[in-house]
Parts: C-alpha cells; structure tokens; sequence
C-alpha cells in the first residue's frame, strides 16, 4: 500500500504532530489516499463495529484516557449518538474512507465472519485490543473444560480398571478421590501457571509446565504418603496421574492445532504494527507470513522520516507518530525491531502511551533462533542486561535425552513389528534387490553410521543419478524430484507414509540416532556445508524433526537449515514431545513426502 498525492502530505502533517496534539483534538483526521493490499481486510472486525461509535458530552477532559477513544453513556452501551455531535456528524459523512479503506471483496484469509451480537468497546481499552481479549478469554475457558475433562475421565477409567464396578468400604475413598482429582488438577495448573496467556498459543512453556506439575503432584502424594502412613494404593496413583496429565497435554495441543487452522483462515490474530528499517520491516513481515500460526498479522508500518524503499504495506508516518498510527492502523501490538533512532529513553516513552490503550508492546531481539528459556533479563547498575546461556549440548540433560531415545526405540519396534513384518514382505514381492537399503550418513561430530530404511528405489538407482541430476528441483545441497523415476510403485507409498523410515529405529537403539533431531545428512552434502551449516552437526540425527515437520521437502534449504539450527540451539525433552505429536499430523498429510 502506498499514501502518495495530497494525502501524503495530509498524513504526514497529521501524524508528525506528537502525541500532545492528539490529547488536544476532538477528532480523529483519518487519512484518504491510503489504499490497502489485496491481502489486508476486515479481519476480526464484526460488522456492528463499522458504524458509528457512541459518545457523550464531557464536562471536562480526563487526560488519563485516550481522547480519541469516544465515550460512552453510563448505563446504556448501545445507544444511538446524540444529534449534533461530533459523532454524529462523523456518522453523516464517515469522511468518505469506507470506500476507500475496505475492499468490495474481502480477502478469504481474512473473511470476517457474521457477528452473533454489536460489538462493544470496553472502557478504557483500545478496540482492538478488546477484540482479541475476547477470543483469548474463549481459548481459556475452553482450556479450563478440556482440563476438568481430562481430570473427570482419568479419574473414572482408573477407579474402574482397578476396582470394578462395584463401590464397597474400601475403595470409597477412592471413588472421593477420583472425584476430587479434576479440582485437583485444575489447582496444580493454575499453581504451574499453566492458563496465562503468555505461555499460550505457541511454544513448549505451556507443556513444559503441565509436565512439572505432574511430575510435583506424582513426588507430593508420594512424600505425603509416606510421612503420613497412608495406605494408599500405589497402582492407582501411578495410574491416575499419569493418565490426567498425558490427556491435558494431549488436548491442549489439539485445541491448539485447532487455533493455528483458525489463523490460517485469518481469525485469531493479534494486529500487529511494524517500526524499523525498510529491509528489516520486509523480513518480519514475510516471515509472520508465512508463519501465521504465530498469529500476528502486519497491518502497517512505521519507517524512517528519509526513508525510500517499498514495503507492500500502509505506512502510517516515521518513528515519532508509532503512539497515532496504532489508532489509524487499529493495530493492538506494536513490535519495533532493532534500529539506533530508537534507543532506551524513546522505548520507554513509547511504552507509557501504548500503556494508556493497553497494546502490547515487542522488541525484537538481534538475537536469531535463541528461544527464551535460554535468556534472561539481569539488572546491573539499573540497566537490564540481557544473558544468554549456552545451549545444552552435554551433560545430565543429553543423557536423560538418548536413554529416553532407546527406550521410546525399543517399544515403538515392539508396537510396530507387524507393521515391518508387512512392509519388509511387500518390498522383497514387488521388486528385485534387498528389503533393506542401507547408506553411509553423517552423525554427532562428524561420525560415519550405516542408516537403515525400507528400500523404496530400484537397484540401479545410483548409477542413474547422475543422468537425473540437471532434473534437481530442490535449491540447496540436497537432491529432491517430485517423480523420481527410481522409485518403485511400493516405495512410493512407503515415502508418502514414511514408512520406509521405520528401521531407521535400529539406529535409535545403537545409539547412532536420536528420535527428534536434525536430518542425517551424506558426506557429500556435508563436504558442501558452510561454516554455519555444520553446526547441525553438534547434536545426533533424528528420526524426525523441525525440518520434517514443518514441509520436508517443499521447504527452501535455507528454512530448512534455519529450523535445524533452532533444534539443536534450544532442544528440550518437551520440545521433542511436541515435534512427535506433529510428526503425527504430518505423516497424514503427507506434505513435502516424494
């Protein structure tokens, strides 16, 4: 979107005014040439939302609140404007900027759905802000139902594989139990700050944290037990608990998945404002994207006042309008990357006018694919100092890793052995060679293995890559055709499924792999690595991993290097939980598998 004609100067007069101006004014001037992209709609934006707005006449004027906010009357939130105000007339002639600001045809990412009941401002807060505490307040209560669901099933499943149906005098304290647990559960949760918004919507903190509950829930009935005598039946609690917790993290990333399909379709968004440079707004703004289930969506940006670049976005004015552009843009997040014109003193000005209308306020870090729990904030001499641990590469933390990788190894062999009984017979009856195909690859810290997979080529396969290799449709180091001659008719299948990766579990158990981890690569691949490439290198290769599930083979190399580097910088044991759970979901869709 470009302002350009006697609107740009109308705009740039209008913002460059301060702050102090807009305390000052009764109305807000909107800009008129500012014409938005195909993609930019009315997302969130209840129809009820676009009329006009209630007001009442102020006796004097409460510096406290925004003043382009209007009021409301006490006592009755929809009524009709007065005649003769200001509101009344911005109603009579909405300075023509419908037209100009909406499309005819909305976007279908984001399609506004038809509004249940008029939207309502609440006092105090910015509209858009007040749209998104809605549908996050949803998303907690929603989580508050799954959670006393998974408590009330856990509860009623263990009680009845392990004492019947039949309640006697001995096991009715165990029935008061199984009905305490949902309350039970649900206070740990809170305890485990497992419901703030924060740790929600995306990352491992939210499952981090229901993890650490159970676990200190299992260690407090068992310490309570024993210091008390409690002849409490050990099978039981073993089994409840577990059981309750499992199906919250399970459902939780259900409901989430669920989220992340919603903002797909453009609902659920945070309106998010950009200040910064011109190629550091572009790379932000591609980014968010393509990633919408962070869920923030760019709706303008703020540039330098001698800026000259192209952004595809409405640039509503320089550094010094952020505070007015947020009502223009009615954005509800502002995120300003790293630039010198902002520095510690403008920030925090800043951050007092966005704390007036409650918008949330993101600086965005130099800092690449470094996740928080490996930063934290420590003041020195009043100044916040930012730390940044080192990855955990070594120690108690690796070995808790590869002694949960083998024995997660061993039983998914025994839960999948008919299933590589079936696969290996179906690869020796359809095609002449081995049932298994077995190729030097690259582990930890250069090491050579022999990986182990289902063949899905015919034999001779090497000897025609060369022949094949100007037919390459992937950008980087790797070798990728969408119909490979070579593959077999079965293989074929095996790949969409990912089956022909099962034995890759041998490996697992030799201590060569790892369940969760960055893609084992060929010495050839390797020897064309750069510098920062091979720091994929600093950890095992995985069965699965971010690369995996987030495209596979439809990812540029430069994604997919960047997702295996974020791996092997901030791995946990939950991260490798919730990669697991997507690697479900993607081996269904069968996504970026040829």
């Amino acid at each position: 979107m470009s302002i350009g004609g006697a609107g740009e100067g109308r705009v740039t007069q209008d913002l460059s005014r301060g702050h102090d101006v807009t305390l000052e004014e009764d109305t807000l001037v909107l800009p008129t040439e500012i014409r938005h992209p195909e993609n930019y709609g009315r997302a969130n934006h209840p129809p009820a939302n676009y009329g006009p707005r209630p007001t009442r006449p102020a006796p004097h004027r409460d510096r406290s609140r925004n003043s382009k906010i209007p009021a409301q009357t006490p006592g009755d939130d929809n009524a009709a404007p007065l005649a003769g105000t200001v509101t009344d007339v911005r109603a009579k002639n909405k300075n023509r900027t419908d037209e100009r600001q909406w499309p005819a045809r909305p976007n279908r990412s984001v399609a506004a759905r038809p509004a249940t009941r008029p939207f309502i401002r609440v006092r105090g807060k910015h509209a858009a802000m007040s749209r998104r505490q809605r549908w996050e307040r949803r998303y907690v209560r929603s989580l508050l139902l799954s959670d006393l669901t998974a408590g009330v099933v856990a509860g009623a499943v263990t009680f009845a594989l392990r004492f019947g149906d039949e309640v006697t005098a001995y096991n009715q304290w165990y029935l008061l139990l199984s009905a305490l647990l949902p309350v039970l559960l649900l206070a740990v949760l809170v305890v485990s700050r497992a419901y703030e918004r924060r740790f929600l919507f995306v990352g491992t903190d939210e499952y981090q944290r229901v993890m650490r509950g159970g676990v200190g829930l299992i260690a407090f009935a068992a310490v309570v037990s024993y210091a008390l005598d409690l002849d409490l039946a050990r099978s039981y609690v073993l089994a409840a608990l577990p059981t309750a917790f499992g199906s919250v993290v399970v459902l939780r990333f259900a409901m989430r998945k669920r989220l992340h399909l919603e903002r797909a379709r453009g609902e659920s968004l945070r309106r998010v404002l950009v200040v910064g440079h011109e190629l550091s707004v572009i790379g932000i703004t591609r980014q968010l994207r393509r990633e919408r289930y962070h869920g923030l969506e760019v709706v303008g940006a703020c540039l330098p006042a001698e800026h000259d670049g192209v952004v595809d976005l409405p640039v509503y004015g320089t550094f010094d309008d952020v505070a007015n552009a947020v009502d223009a843009a009615d954005a509800d997040t502002v995120v300003v990357l790293s630039c010198p014109e902002l520095d510690g003193v403008a920030l925090r000005r800043l951050a007092w006018r966005l704390e007036r209308d409650e918008v949330d306020l993101i600086v965005a870090s130099a800092l690449i694919d470094v996740a928080g729990a490996r930063t934290t904030i420590r003041p020195f001499d009043g100044l916040p100092m930012l730390h940044v641990e080192h990855p955990r590469l070594h120690g108690g933390a690796r070995f808790v890793k590869d002694l949960v990788d083998r024995l997660g190894a061993l039983l998914l062999l025994l839960l999948f052995g008919p299933v590589l009984l079936g696969v290996a017979l179906s690869v020796r009856v359809t095609s002449r060679g081995p049932v298994l195909f077995r190729q030097v690859r690259v582990g930890r810290d250069g090491s050579l293995f022999r990986i182990f997979k289902f063949r899905s080529m015919y034999v001779d396969a090497e000897a025609r890559l060369a022949e094949l290799r100007h037919l390459n449709e992937h950008d980087g180091v790797l070798f990728k055709i969408r119909d490979d001659p070579r593959v077999t008719p079965v293989g074929r299948w095996l790949r969409r499924l990912s089956l022909d990766e099962l034995p890759q579990l041998l490996n697992v158990l030799l201590g060569q792999m790892s369940l969760v981890g960055p893609r084992p690569p060929l010495p050839a691949e390797v020897a064309a690595y750069a510098d920062d490439v091979r720091r994929r290198l600093a950890v095992k290769p995985g069965m699965t991993g971010l690369w995996q599930v987030s495209g596979r083979s439809d990812l540029p190399w430069e994604e997919a290097v960047r997702l295996d580097l974020r791996y092997v910088e901030n791995w946990s044991l939950s991260l490798d939980l919730v990669i697991l759970l997507r690697t479900m979901t993607a081996v269904v869709r069968s996504s970026g598998a040829y």
